[in-house]
């Protein structure tokens, strides 16, 4: 086999056309972390689940991306960034297939786990192909090309999904990353496949990558299986806690006693990364988690389409779209702990708008509060990392983003599923309180009954049409009481970063892959 020439940067069509595959890479990965969350209700009803078990779809997917997160530098370098990306793009589009032709959501979710792992590397790699490729003096612009893509994709992923699922069928959102996945592999085949990164062997900790997918997938099934089996009142749910706890442990105990560990924990003695990766995981958990709740609200009782749902979340990246090199451009003359209070004030204050959302709320209602989301996410990321990484050594740049990237993806799938078990919970709560006021003796509510009577109902579809209205005004209550507890949650964070101490002047270059 011949030597393969050093990945050098390229110019001209050669860099237009590694640019196009590997951007394309970029926006089917964050797509796919948002196309699927308007397609739920549709999903869970076509293989006979609830809605709150078809969030299973989002959640297998965040937390096998998560795991694989960590793994990326050392494949990287044992492989090669060219031919590790080709690996996984060709993955990713098996497993976009295989989710496609699930006939069950138990073979749905075991194909998107499928899917996570291959796609948790795809990221830093883009990440790390896209500032290869660009010559120095350009590699502001590829950073903003890479920044733009990512920020792009979530308004397009909710609308593609719901139009999708309206107007095709569901598989159709996993069938379109095929013919795209093979264009980019194609593009990034044509021109960087005669290149290559430095290889070497690295050692891989087999044993904390298996501890670390026991603990994260064992507190994944004990989130999404919690509600349905009644918490701790199943031996099943007592089971995985302890598993997870002991898990963890474990975990950490290798961890730092390994001498090459999968996870640099050492990196959490820095005060300003514990205090960016631990606020930023907290911070994403919360937001993610309202991202999935609002379209099951909006679908199971509002009676919106995959697609209008698709249209209420789109309005968020509007803001990030026309304002992210302005807030690049000012990043070294202002204090990230105040841009990062900002962005939590901003979500609080969204989350309060959400938390007065009635039954009979209007389209403009509902899409203000995700523009003003925008700037929320302005305000966050670049300042996170800046703060995240102000005083990581520039040989650690890589394992400090690989962690954080890790957290805030886990933390995303966890939120998730705390927000729909809140979500179920509440619900349970406010239908007990308002079916205690329906009784013959209570003058309302039997009026209510001798009216529909009156319409031509008989009495049991009476009482099924008001059992119905409570069970829509429970789940509504219980999606405001979930949003008004974020609010509060997102305000509180705002303390955890100025625990950071400055100075913030060292942005570390956001290159995931040495």
């Amino acid at each position: 086999m011949r030597p393969k020439q050093p990945l050098t940067p390229q110019h001209g069509a050669q860099l237009a056309m590694a640019s196009i595959g590997v951007s394309l890479a970029v926006f089917m990965q964050v797509l796919d972390t948002t196309i699927a969350n308007v397609c739920v209700p549709t999903i869970a009803g076509n293989l006979g689940m609830s809605s709150q078990q078809g969030v299973w779809v989002i959640t297998s997917f965040g937390v096998s991306s998560a795991i694989s997160m960590p793994l990326t530098g050392r494949l990287a370098e044992r492989f090669g960034q060219v031919r590790l990306f080709m690996y996984v793009m060709a993955l990713f589009v098996i497993a976009s297939f295989l989710c496609g032709i699930a006939p069950n959501m138990q073979l749905l979710v075991a194909a998107r786990v499928l899917h996570g792992a291959v796609a948790g590397p795809l990221m830093p790699l883009s990440q790390s192909l896209i500032l290869a490729v660009y010559p120095e003096q350009k590699r502001g612009h590829a950073l903003a090309l890479w920044s733009t893509i990512a920020v792009v994709a979530p308004i397009v992923g909710p609308i593609l999904g719901g139009v999708i699922s309206d107007n095709a069928s569901w598989p159709w959102i996993f069938f379109i990353n095929v013919p795209v996945g093979i264009v980019a592999l194609l593009l990034v085949y044509s021109t960087l496949h005669k290149m290559e990164s430095p290889r070497r062997r690295p050692p891989i900790d087999m044993v904390g990558l298996v501890l670390l997918a026991l603990w994260v997938g064992t507190l994944q099934v004990f989130l999404d299986l919690g509600t349905d089996e009644n918490w701790f009142e199943s031996g099943l749910i007592i089971a995985l806690a302890a598993t997870a706890a002991i898990g963890l442990v474990v975990f950490v105990i290798w961890e730092l006693g390994d001498e090459h560990p999968i996870v640099d924990l050492g990196l959490f003695r820095n005060r300003n990364f514990l205090v960016g990766v631990v606020g930023g995981g907290l911070m994403y958990g919360t937001f993610f988690g309202s991202t999935v709740l609002l379209p099951l609200v909006l679908q199971t009782q509002l009676g919106y389409t995959a697609t209008w749902a698709g249209v209420v979340l789109a309005p968020v990246g509007i803001l990030p779209v026309l304002t992210a090199r302005l807030v690049g451009r000012n990043m070294q003359r202002l204090d990230p702990r105040l841009m990062i209070s900002g962005s939590l004030v901003t979500i609080a204050i969204v989350m309060w708008m959400r938390d007065r959302f009635t039954t009979g709320v209007d389209l403009g209602t509902l899409i203000l509060p995700q523009f003003v989301l925008g700037l929320g996410i302005v305000l966050m990321s670049t300042p996170m990392n800046a703060l995240t990484l102000s005083w990581v050594r520039s040989e650690h740049t890589a394992a400090a983003l690989g962690m954080s990237m890790f957290i805030r993806s886990a933390a995303g799938s966890f939120g998730a599923s705390l927000f729909t078990s809140l979500w179920q919970h509440r619900e349970a709560i406010h239908h007990t309180r308002l079916t205690e006021n329906i009784s013959a003796f209570n003058p309302v509510s039997s009026e209510a009954v001798r009216n529909l009577i009156a319409q031509g109902l008989s009495p049991q579809q009476a009482y099924a049409l008001i059992e119905a209205s409570l069970t829509q005004q429970s789940f509504m209550m219980a999606a405001d009481d979930v949003f008004w507890m974020a609010g509060w949650f997102a305000l509180a964070l705002v303390f955890v970063y100025w625990f950071a101490r400055p100075p913030f002047m060292r942005l570390a270059v956001p290159a995931a892959v040495d």
